[in-house]
């Protein structure tokens, strides 16, 4: 492999192999270079949510729910390393951006914010609730981002949101963190979404289910996006 020759195939089908269901990459110049760590462009990855374990949490977090959560991680981290290990080879630069233990969970923010190289991957658009929503499978959908400077095919546009009126994700919420505001390009999330507000309806609503779930995924859940996915995987009746 020779570098400046880009293995889109070879990076694409090794991800997809480890267990990523959707691919893209991203052209992160927009992107603070204290976030990216000087590499201009990223391949963005993410995992789908078990349908059965979606459909459980309807009603509210179940311990389920936090095994997926914690499976999902380490899955993404294995996916993401071997995915830089690859463009290592081909003597690029990467980094393989954490998924496991690096979320603050009392500001629920990471160090590289996954959905943003998601949605400039094209790969889906920022909800009421501050999820990436991905067209296909809606919220129910883990994600990973390897920052690199190998010259990857960053053609894909930008989604903006295509959330319209719907206002179920934010009406659902047990802390009201959503403003029911439309995420747009250069707004802050706490302009629309409160990430203390989110956390307190979490403490709520997992001590009244007695779980052990530190993740509520109400909002996820219940995303006509993610329903949609659900009813095609058969574990949702149609109608």
């Amino acid at each position: 492999m020779m570098q400046g020759v880009f293995p889109m195939d070879d990076l694409v089908g090794l991800l997809r192999e480890k267990g990523a269901t959707v691919v893209g990459f991203a052209d992160l110049a927009d992107v603070p270079e204290e976030l990216t760590q000087g590499l201009p462009r990223a391949v963005s990855m993410g995992v789908a949510l078990t349908p059965t374990i979606v459909a459980g949490i309807m009603e509210g977090p179940t311990d389920e729910y936090w095994g997926e959560y914690g499976r999902l991680n380490a899955l993404l981290l294995d996916i993401a390393r071997a995915g830089a290990e690859l463009l290592v080879a081909g003597r690029w630069r990467a980094h393989s951006c954490q998924t496991t233990g690096d979320t603050n969970l009392e500001t629920l923010t990471a160090p590289f914010p996954h959905k943003t190289a998601a949605r400039l991957a094209g790969l889906g658009w920022i909800g009421k609730c501050a999820l990436l929503v991905n067209p296909e499978y809606g919220s129910a959908v883990r994600w990973n981002t390897i920052l690199t400077d190998a010259p990857l095919p960053t053609s894909a546009a930008p989604l903006d949101s295509r959330c319209g009126a719907c206002s179920i994700c934010v009406d659902v919420c047990p802390g009201h963190a959503a403003s029911g505001r439309i995420w747009e390009a250069g707004m802050g999330r706490e302009d629309f979404w409160d990430a203390q507000a989110c956390l307190a309806g979490t403490q709520k609503i997992t001590a009244a289910r007695q779980t052990i779930s530190r993740v509520c995924g109400l909002c996820l859940a219940v995303c006509p996006h993610t329903v949609a996915y659900l009813k095609r995987d058969g574990v949702l009746a149609e109608g």
